[in-house]
């Protein structure tokens, strides 16, 4: 699916056969997912790096239909998911072979397109942080969408205590999957919660998609020795910061994104799979953690997909678009 402006809606039209290249594989796609960075794109706020496609998705499930040169590993007939730097509304898509992951045992082909983006994202912003003090707490922000629910999943795997932010009508989802402090970002502080939550002591661990217009209540709820990680800024890129709080405090801040890492090299797309095969593969086919679908469409609906994760009604977890 492709647009005429940005902006405007997505439509059919026809394009090129995606070719395998060197390391590269075709997959048939029989699904993708609906990310916050495809209504970013759609609107004409955010391109997709140099020399990737054009057309919206940042992951998909499907088979292998060609397997190009160099490649080891995987044969036609394959079920995979993928994560993609762009391509996946549609019906095939070339992907470099090391951004491939088997579907895991247990989980659906069509459900297994909503978690490379999500548990890839999620495992950059927590693989280097130090396991949790005893009745350590993570604060979660938008804990009932699609980087959220795997959030809350991983980092109750790795032992912390949860607090998250979302509408009151997810609390008992969230809760489900593993939160111990819901907090409706509309009507409560989270500050103040957190702070209940740990007697005063704080998050060690904040995993925030909001942006700016948290930052410094993000601050205000840290532990000494906390670590605030951003991982998107839906409300806003630029704040100022007291760095005598900082230095005080003894605060970590990172922030990252994982469309624009490179396929290989250091730090690079291929090391993050890799990782994420050994390291979150297994909690999957365990069944202690799982993707949350919160919708299923058909990809003609795609305009109503991204409008509905941009409404007041979002559903929980992902959106999925199956062909």
């Amino acid at each position: 699916m492709q647009q005429q402006g940005p902006g405007g809606p997505l439509e059919w039209t026809d394009a090129p056969d995606p070719v395998a290249g060197h390391g590269e594989v075709v997959v048939d796609i029989v699904a993708t997912a609906v990310n916050n960075a495809d209504r970013l794109q759609a609107a004409g706020h955010y391109p997709p790096p140099l020399g990737e496609s054009p057309i919206i998705g940042l992951e998909c499930s499907g088979v292998i239909a060609h397997v190009g040169d160099g490649v080891e590993g995987w044969a036609v007939g394959d079920e995979v998911c993928a994560l993609l730097a762009g391509g996946g509304y549609a019906e095939r898509v070339a992907v470099p072979a090391t951004q491939l992951l088997p579907v895991p045992r247990g989980i659906d082909l069509a459900d297994a397109a909503a978690l490379p983006e999500a548990v890839c994202t999620v495992w950059t912003a927590i693989r280097d942080v130090a396991e949790p003090a005893v009745e350590g707490l993570a604060l979660v922000h938008g804990g009932s969408g699609g980087i959220g629910t795997m959030a809350v999943q991983l980092l109750t795997a790795r032992g912390y205590r949860i607090a998250t932010t979302a509408s009151a009508r997810h609390h008992r989802m969230v809760r489900m999957l593993g939160a111990e402090v819901a907090v409706d970002y509309r009507s409560e502080d989270f500050v103040a919660a957190v702070h209940r939550a740990t007697e005063g002591r704080g998050a060690e661990l904040i995993i925030d998609v909001i942006g700016a217009d948290y930052l410094e209540r993000n601050l205000a709820s840290l532990a000494l020795d906390g670590t605030l990680t951003v991982i998107a800024a839906q409300r806003g890129t630029e704040a100022e910061i007291d760095l005598r709080w900082l230095m005080q405090r003894r605060i970590t801040l990172r922030a990252m994104t994982l469309r624009a890492r490179p396929r290989t090299g250091r730090g690079g797309k291929a090391d993050v799979i890799d990782e994420v095969r050994r390291e979150v593969w297994p909690l999957l086919e365990a069944g202690t953690i799982a993707p949350v679908i919160g919708a299923k469409l058909r990809l003609t609906h795609a305009n109503e997909a991204l409008a509905l994760m941009g409404g007041d009604e979002s559903p929980g977890g992902k959106i999925v678009l199956v062909r």
